[in-house]
């Protein structure tokens, strides 16, 4: 086959900073870095190389989106895939994107966000667009959404063994991790970064990278656990950060935190992505309160930094982190503010812990160890027929 043509789709890249967002904006400049043909479309902003094309979209916080959702009928919305600000924001980008489709005629498009991989996918299903669509599954969706897809990656070794057993499988799908540019994240310090926080040298720093919201990231869990830990031991120097994108209760949290922790918490709301290296780098421990995560590109931005790293033990966070932190019960009050605690008194665990972090995290995460993984597998996609009745998914009854 000749050069194959990708493309990589984000709508909220350009005006969002989540996870969705930094993987396409990643991959898509990672494919480019190693000379493949690759195109970025997205959301929001303006193209900042020539490879980028920004897609107009009705996007989740605007206006106009909010004005739909208010004024009309709830069945209507959820009929036409306007169900949600988000919803309402693929959608429109998805309806937009089909005609440059047809247009640039990529081979392959990879993408994360749902609805649009499934709009552009009954468009391909139809005839509508030449273009084949790999979703990569980072939201949570389940398997009866998930076997409409001809060719799909599970971002966990663990989620696609989940598929099988429960009977749902294609010969295209896999399993291929999200990466990480360990060269732009590097263990180090940052003093600097410090002194802008107005947080002391000497101090043990505890960061959390992640949406700040209580459903999910359990953000109101980790200030509670944080205030334990200074009820304890009020003697020990810890400061916390909490780094993320803003959400509806994210200023009642920042009230919740400033109330129970005082000046003891930094809230750092859609803190520029640029910055965030060194920002890992400004802190000694990371901490991780939701109960699930797909494959959070922020916990291995940490372990790529060195750090180690406290999360629930669930099966692929224990996956992700290694050797190089603890997986913990955090469904217990008291276990994380424990966990801090007592690394918190052990500088050198803590030293040993992220110098495996890191070790993991080159050998499983890196640029260099996914990437081409992922390109192998364009080809795979590529020639697969997806007629043939005998590859079919199914779901056990």
């Amino acid at each position: 086959m000749n050069r194959l043509k990708i493309a990589v789709a984000s709508s909220g890249l350009g005006h969002v900073t989540r996870g969705i967002e930094t993987w396409a904006h990643d991959l898509a400049y990672a494919l480019h870095a190693r000379g493949h043909d690759v195109i970025l479309y997205k959301g929001g902003g303006s193209p900042l190389v020539s490879f980028e094309r920004v897609i107009p979209c009705w996007q989740r916080e605007s206006q106009r989106t909010r004005t739909l959702l208010r004024w009309s009928p709830r069945r209507v919305r959820w009929r036409f895939g306007l169900g949600s600000p988000y919803a309402v924001e693929q959608t429109t980008f998805a309806l937009r994107l089909l005609p440059i489709l047809r247009r640039d005629r990529p081979h392959i498009l990879h993408l994360q966000d749902p609805q649009i991989a499934l709009v552009t996918h009954r468009a391909w299903r139809l005839g509508i667009i030449p273009t084949r669509i790999l979703l990569a599954h980072g939201t949570e969706e389940p398997l009866d959404f998930l076997k409409r897809f001809d060719f799909l990656q599970h971002l966990a070794p663990f989620y696609h063994e989940e598929a099988r057993r429960a009977g749902v499988d294609h010969p295209a799908w896999t399993a291929i991790p999200n990466f990480i540019d360990t060269e732009h994240f590097q263990p180090g310090t940052a003093p600097h970064m410090r002194r802008e926080l107005g947080i002391p040298d000497e101090a043990v720093v505890v960061i959390c990278v992640a949406a700040i919201k209580r459903h999910h990231k359990r953000i109101d869990f980790l200030l509670h656990e944080f205030a334990q830990t200074r009820a304890q031991r009020p003697d020990l120097p810890l400061w916390l950060i909490v780094a993320g994108g803003w959400e509806t209760e994210t200023n009642d949290l920042i009230a919740l935190g400033q109330t129970l922790l005082g000046d003891r918490v930094r809230f750092l709301v859609r803190f520029p992505r640029e910055r965030i290296p060194n920002l890992l780098q400004a802190a000694d421990l990371f901490a991780l309160t939701s109960l699930k995560e797909m494959m959070p590109i922020a916990l291995l931005e940490a372990i790529s930094t060195g750090l180690p790293c406290l999360v629930h033990h669930d099966p692929v966070l224990r996956w992700i982190i290694g050797t190089g932190g603890e997986a913990l019960d955090l469904t217990r009050p008291g276990t994380l503010a424990q966990a801090i605690i007592r690394l918190a008194d052990q500088p050198e665990r803590r030293r040993e812990l992220g110098r495996q972090a890191r070790t993991h995290c080159l050998e499983t995460f890196s640029t260099q160890a996914v990437v081409e993984r992922i390109v192998n597998h364009y080809h795979r996609v590529m020639t697969f027929d997806p007629s043939a009745s005998a590859l079919k998914a199914t779901i056990d009854p």
